[in-house]
């Protein structure tokens, strides 16, 4: 009978050790399993299956699918462990079936008209800059601003982004996706190009001192948290009571994309997806603004039949 706190403790120092996972994910799989550890009444193996069943009902009527895929995930895992170290001779939780229907949640959007409003609200900021640190600031926001929407790269993409991976001359932005995977992207629209070559131009000298593309103020990385505070900024100077985040520009990059006829495999590409399941999300989001414009503007509509 060996005891569970402990083997807890030694699948976590395994997982550091020899699955080399990282702090977030280790800090994660320790609340998880000391969680089933505490909701369940036996501290010693063999656990039986209906106490395995009884955990499973409890983080069903506590937390939404989303959480309790990844408890059910670390707890499996764990246990997987264990049958691998001959600890125990089977798995029980792959007896048990605990499939559930996850609800799909659409991607949030921008309306393009908001989009318009925003963009614009970063070049009258510009014109009413009195210093030159706020007028340099001010052309570091917009491109910052600019590139994100052309290109719907993720902030953590765009705020690791090097000097190097970004051409000007071709008009060329390279990419490093999840998993180190790369892309490359065009960047097509002059208004772009130029946000990007007035930065540049603007912050040749502090550029010279680093690798990154976009610095801060100290003339290091630009955070992915200063972005959020630059979009909840100019949002507020445009008067946009939404509440908008960096990944929802990603979002409303790809959702405008396929409402102008982009074929879905394209615009997987351009997301860096790997699999085209998760780009088909934008089809139902499409679909909403299809039967908005069918429902709204259809010729039938207007007619009265008698």
């Amino acid at each position: 009978m060996q005891n569970l706190e402990v083997l807890i403790n030694n699948y976590l120092y395994h997982c550091y050790t020899r699955k080399n996972l990282d702090s977030k994910t280790i800090k994660a799989y320790r609340i998880d399993l000391n969680q089933f550890l505490s909701l369940i009444s036996s501290s010693t193996l063999p656990i039986p299956k209906e106490i395995l069943l009884e955990y499973l009902s409890n983080i069903h009527q506590t937390y939404q699918p989303r959480t309790i895929k990844r408890k059910i995930a670390s707890v499996k895992a764990f246990f997987h462990y264990l049958e691998y170290e001959e600890i125990i001779e089977n798995n029980p939780f792959n007896k048990i079936d605990f499939n559930f229907r996850q609800p799909k949640r659409l991607p949030k959007t921008i309306p393009s008209n908001i989009i318009q409003l925003f963009l614009s609200t970063l070049y009258k900021e510009k014109n009413l800059c009195s210093t030159p640190f706020q007028s340099k600031a001010a052309l570091r926001d917009i491109a910052v601003m600019e590139l994100l929407f052309a290109t719907g790269m993720r902030i953590s993409e765009l705020c690791s982004l090097k000097q190097v991976d970004l051409d000007l001359e071709n008009g060329t932005v390279l990419i490093w996706g999840k998993g180190a995977k790369e892309r490359m992207l065009h960047i097509s629209n002059e208004d772009v190009i130029k946000a990007l070559s007035d930065y540049k131009a603007a912050f040749e000298n502090e550029l010279k001192t680093t690798d990154w593309l976009f610095i801060n103020r100290l003339q290091q990385r630009l955070s992915e948290q200063s972005v959020r505070n630059m979009i909840n900024r100019y949002a507020k100077i445009a008067g946009i009571e939404m509440h908008i985040t960096p990944h929802m520009f990603r979002h409303s990059f790809a959702t405008l994309l396929l409402e102008a006829d982009v074929d879905i495999r394209y615009i997987q590409k351009l997301l860096g997806h790997s699999s085209i399941t998760t780009t088909e999300i934008y089809t139902s989001v499409s679909m909403n603004k299809q039967r908005e414009i069918l429902e709204g503007k259809h010729p039938r509509n207007g007619m009265r039949v008698e």
